[in-house]
């Protein structure tokens, strides 16, 4: 299976950021990939409250949303839309992913359950819980394709959500992201590869990269990895298209090797005070 990652530098114009997404996804099928993966808020980069609630839809109202299903149809291939800002209500969203069939209609939907809210030092700080809903509901969409189990940035660092994922069926997980530099030169790589190891999955993570016009820093290096936890494909810094071709036999041969799925136990914790 041919797959592909795009990776974007999104701005804050949402009908600008949707015709640059389309040209990498035309470009993705082009090039063979019949699964095209986007990452997290693929059409618009926004920090501003009052602008990004201006900006948002409701899922119905959301021409981008309506151009990549038309999109997915036209072209023929599976496209995962990492997330859009999607509106809930007048003054809250929800961080929406959206996987769209060949034949453009939606398969699938997972809202962002773990929601950014961290100091990361030098004036750096983010609060998606004061504007997002964070989802209720993790999500496994089985395709003809194979078991994709659906998450969003910040979900990465909570394995159990990916183990969850793995019990229920998942052979491939997707990880799209706008990871900041600085968390990402320390973490990405490694928390990524341990999420592969641990379930013994695919994992495709479709990034955000470079300096975007909020003037927020991305990580990028979009990434590939196989359920032995090897990098297959790296998509360094730079805006574009990264294939690559995923046997899901690979997983039973990692299962097999290292059943740890099977070996999952209840743990209680006994806490001594030792003073």
């Amino acid at each position: 299976m041919r797959i592909a990652l795009i990776q974007l530098n999104t701005g804050n114009i949402v009908a600008d950021a949707v015709t640059a997404a389309e040209s990498l996804i035309r470009e993705a099928a082009a090039g063979g990939a019949v699964f095209i993966s986007t990452p997290e808020t693929t059409h618009l980069m926004e920090m501003n409250r009052k602008a990004v609630l201006e900006k948002a839809c409701t899922q119905d109202e959301d021409l981008g949303l309506k151009r990549f299903r038309a999109l997915a149809a036209e072209l023929g291939v599976w496209l995962h839309i990492g997330s859009l800002i999607t509106k809930v209500a007048e003054d809250r969203l929800a961080n929406r992913a959206f996987l769209i069939g060949p034949d453009g209609e939606i398969k699938a939907s997972y809202d962002k359950i773990h929601l950014f809210d961290v100091d990361l030092g030098g004036g750096e700080a983010y609060r998606e819980s004061a504007l997002y809903e964070g989802g209720k509901a993790a999500v496994v969409a089985k395709t003809p394709m194979g078991a994709f189990g659906l998450s969003i940035c910040y979900d990465l660092r909570f394995a159990y959500l990916y183990r969850a994922l793995a019990h229920a069926g998942a052979d491939i997980l997707l990880v799209p992201a706008a990871f900041t530099k600085p968390t990402g030169e320390a973490h990405w790589h490694t928390l990524l590869r341990a999420r592969a190891i641990e379930t013994g999955c695919f994992v495709l993570a479709a990034a955000q990269t470079g300096h975007h016009a909020t003037g927020r820093d991305t990580f990028g290096h979009s990434l590939v990895i196989d359920p032995w936890g090897r990098v297959i494909a790296d998509a360094g810094e730079d805006v574009g298209v990264t294939y690559a071709e995923l046997d899901l036999a690979k997983c039973a041969e990692a299962r097999q090797k290292i059943p740890s799925l099977t070996h999952d136990r209840d743990i209680n914790v006994t806490t001594v005070d030792a003073k």
